[in-house]
């Protein structure tokens, strides 16, 4: 029996020595916790009190809840709006005083055309105000597939989704395609739309700068040898690259062409928001694809909203069959909120009409562009900012004061110098809490074909002067 135990012994002595050192280790800290917890002293907790009444009323009297919502200034901006009465066609009437209007995107002026209107009036009296249903809940009218058909048709795609507000319609699609662990390479420029449905996708999110091709192109590199580790993982990933045709907070194009290379040799999928550039860009308006020469199936999906060139509400995405059906079951401004209103349906299917008989049109959109980008420059204190055949050009100052709110106000004392001698500018706004990359305050010039070239040197004039007599 001694011998047995004495060869135990032996056995645990002969192992101890045999194991790795990191074995050891790990005991020898279990060990060390293991007498810790037996020597430590505890501690009892303190037996809680109970407060009189008088006790409790004086803590409840001094007691202050959070705000609700953060204090804000009374003179903020977004406090402190102009006030329209009328249509904010060619003439705007801004708080009792009509102006020539360099600040609605009703670029091509459609928004008081009279057939657009008739079409309206006829479908209002048709149809009611409203739909007061999702298009899959009796909201889906005739007009409605009409307006599908005809932009599907105009954009040379094979089909189209409409929504009923231009803001959801990116900030839909997105998240309808990209999930949880996918990867989405979006420009830092991006609008706020956008940021919006990557938010709402939860997918990890990968920053270019402006318009850089090369970082742009050494995120998808890096991409690229991280998926070589894990071929597994990269088999189900998908990867998308998000961008603007023409970019509302910058006012400039995107590089359309050496996306498309970069689409092809990475093997992602390109998403092209134009509300900007549909009805501007291109010899029949059809936008940053038509402009570039680009064949329109490389691009995966393009999305737009009605509430610029064709002077209605809502907005579209268009590109092949199976793609957008996806998003009638799962694009959530499409599938829980009321349908566009059939008069707006109406009025932008005239729009349409109009766009296809006059291409011409664009053609004087893009020269009063130029007119209004020449005039623009040279003025002291403000730069402009934009291609030259933008029609939301920004001006910006050269040298800022370091002080946001102090830029923003040196800005609206220009726009309101301009204001009261009738030009309507607007400043650029921005949810500066919320956007990812805030741009610099700016004031925002609008080009629209009605426009004539008396009232663009007369604008240019206005803001010279001012920034002569306000900016020192």
């Amino acid at each position: 029996m001694a011998s047995g135990q004495q060869w135990v012994l032996v056995e645990m002595v002969q192992a101890f020595y045999e194991a790795p050192a990191y074995h050891l280790i790990l005991e020898g800290i279990l060990i060390l916790w293991i007498i810790r917890l037996l020597f430590s002293k505890t501690y009892k907790l303190q037996e809680r009190s109970d407060l009189t009444e008088k006790e409790k009323e004086e803590l409840i009297e001094e007691w202050q809840p959070e705000p609700l919502v953060p204090p804000v200034s009374k003179d903020h901006p977004s406090l402190n709006y102009d006030i329209v009465t009328g249509p904010p066609s060619h003439k705007i009437i801004v708080n009792g005083k009509e102006c020539i209007n360099f600040a609605s995107f009703n670029f091509l002026g459609l928004l008081d055309n009279e057939r657009v209107k008739k079409q309206a009036l006829a479908s209002l009296k048709k149809y009611g105000v409203g739909t007061c249903g999702p298009r899959g809940f009796y909201g889906t009218f005739d007009v409605h597939l009409e307006l599908e058909d005809r932009l599907a048709k105009f954009t040379r795609t094979e089909e189209a989704i409409i929504y009923s507000y231009g803001f959801a319609t990116i900030a839909s699609a997105i998240p309808a395609y990209s999930k949880r662990g996918d990867i989405v390479f979006v420009d830092e420029a991006a609008c706020f739309a956008i940021q919006k449905g990557l938010q709402a996708s939860r997918s990890f999110i990968k920053y270019f700068k402006h318009n850089d091709m090369e970082d742009l192109e050494r995120l998808l590199r890096e991409q690229e040898l991280e998926d070589h580790k894990n071929p597994r993982k990269a088999r189900v990933t998908r990867r998308f690259i998000v961008v603007e045709g023409l970019y509302i907070n910058t006012g400039d194009i995107c590089p359309l062409p050496e996306l498309v290379k970069l689409k092809y040799k990475y093997k992602v999928r390109i998403f092209l928001e134009e509300s900007m550039s549909f009805g501007v860009l291109g010899e029949h308006g059809r936008g940053v694809t038509e402009h570039f020469g680009v064949n329109i199936d490389d691009i995966d999906l393009i999305s737009a909203n009605m509430e610029n060139a064709v002077a209605s509400i809502g907005g579209f995405c268009c590109g092949r069959s199976f793609v957008i059906d996806h998003q009638r079951l799962s694009g959530q401004g499409y599938c829980f909120s009321a349908s566009l209103p059939p008069m707006l349906a109406s009025a932008a299917i005239e729009a349409l009409n109009i766009m296809e008989e006059d291409p011409e049109i664009f053609a004087i959109l893009r020269e009063k562009c130029r007119q209004v980008h020449k005039a623009l420059q040279g003025i002291p204190g403000l730069k402009v900012v934009g291609e030259a055949f933008t029609p939301a050009l920004h001006l910006q100052l050269e040298k800022s004061s370091g002080s946001r709110d102090t830029d923003v106000k040196t800005l609206r004392s220009i726009v309101d110098y301009c204001l009261d001698r009738k030009i309507a500018l607007t400043q650029a706004r921005y949810l500066e809490k919320e956007e990812r990359f805030v741009p610099p305050p700016t004031i925002r010039v609008v080009v629209t074909v009605q426009q004539t070239e008396d009232e663009i040197e007369k604008a240019a004039l206005l803001i010279r002067e001012a920034a002569l007599a306000l900016l020192k």
